[in-house]
């Protein structure tokens, strides 16, 4: 597998399209013609991991945070430069997966859901997904080309099904005036036509070009159509919310929390008083759900990097809050390793880096 293929694979499953915009995501570092060797999954890529990747002979990293994320204007001695060019001094691809890997169904929220024994997860901020169903009225006998037109460019594929069309006939009325030219009849004349309405679906990024096509391929002047909007839940979003086996108090949770993820320490922000059984998860930083976990009526809030105003708002607002900085995602390293290896049907080695990459130290 090239890593062109291996990208492929990817992106069917957690499109990078799917990530947000200000995030960096997909090949950073490569060439999507080499040869894939093997695959090592890591929370970040620090020069220790690219060492680690050269001792197991593996030219490809995929890491959860991107190394480059915001611009790069230089690669010299400093900062981030040693990595970047031991990177390509020793041809190794480097490719991340950030949001888009958040938002998956079994993204980095599910992973540690997963490990600490939620059961009943779903997603905490479904994604809506918008899609048009076309409606064209064309003459029976130009149908086929219509279809064609469409298929060309792949606009006509549901899942795994392609060329998916629904048509019915019926008898379309137009009088050209003195100035039409038409495709059909006569001037000032009134005709009819056997015509079929032709019906399809397109994603939101493909109307324009659906549009565009309508025009350039259909035989009349003045083309009759509808793009008719449709909104339907994506079975994408950020965060997961689940369950517990049983209720649980505070201090019961953080201590088995922190075993099953070997953290040594954690941040508790509310009631240390309560019991919990509901658990709303957004792994990095997710202040900003506390709410919407409030309103889908969870107990606990896990996510990172909570600020001392965040924090009293939690407060204020009754929310309890677990801050566990980023650390929790490192389970997105093995968990990460799982779907590689279901998606490219265990055609590629994929290996856990074995270096903890949390920049913190707990005194």
């Amino acid at each position: 597998m090239i890593i062109q293929e291996l990208l492929n694979v990817i992106n069917k499953h957690v499109p990078f399209s799917s990530s947000e915009s200000w995030d960096n995501t997909g090949l950073l570092i490569g060439t999507e013609d080499s040869e894939v060797s093997g695959v090592l999954t890591t929370l970040d890529c620090t020069m220790e991991v690219v060492n680690e990747a050269i001792d197991n002979d593996m030219n490809t990293i995929i890491a959860h945070h991107p190394l480059i994320f915001k611009g790069v204007q230089n690669i010299t001695d400093k900062s981030y430069g040693p990595i970047i060019r031991k990177l390509i001094q020793n041809d190794i691809n480097l490719i991340a997966l950030h949001t888009n890997l958040d938002v998956h169904p079994k993204g980095v929220s599910y992973m540690i859901g997963n490990q600490i024994g939620l059961k009943n997860m779903s997603v905490l901020d479904e994604q809506l997904e918008t899609y048009y169903k076309v409606q064209i009225y064309v003459p029976d006998k130009d149908v086929d080309m219509m279809k064609a037109a469409f298929v060309k460019h792949h606009l006509t594929q549901i899942g795994e099904y392609s060329e998916v069309f629904f048509q019915s006939q019926g008898k379309g009325q137009f009088k050209p005036s003195e100035n039409a030219n038409p495709h059909i009849g006569k001037s000032n004349t009134i005709e009819t036509v056997y015509e079929t309405k032709l019906e399809f679906k397109v994603e939101e990024k493909d109307k324009l070009l659906a549009q565009q096509l309508i025009y350039e391929n259909h035989p009349y002047e003045e083309p009759v159509f509808d793009f008719i909007e449709i909104k339907k839940n994506a079975g994408i979003g950020l965060g997961i919310i689940g369950e517990l086996e049983q209720t649980q108090s505070i201090k019961e949770f953080v201590e088995n929390y922190k075993e099953k993820i070997q953290i040594p320490a954690v941040r508790f922000i509310g009631n240390n008083k309560a019991t919990i059984n509901k658990i709303a998860i957004v792994g990095g930083a997710g202040i900003e759900y506390a709410q919407l976990a409030k309103s889908k009526q969870a107990d606990l809030f896990i996510t990172g990097d909570v600020k001392h105003h965040e924090a009293l708002d939690a407060i204020a607002d009754g929310i309890n809050v677990l801050d566990v900085n980023h650390y929790s995602e490192y389970v997105m390293k093995e968990g990460l390793k799982s779907l590689l290896e279901e998606w490219t049907q265990q055609s590629i080695k994929v290996k856990v880096s074995t270096i903890n990459t949390d920049p913190y130290e707990y005194m």
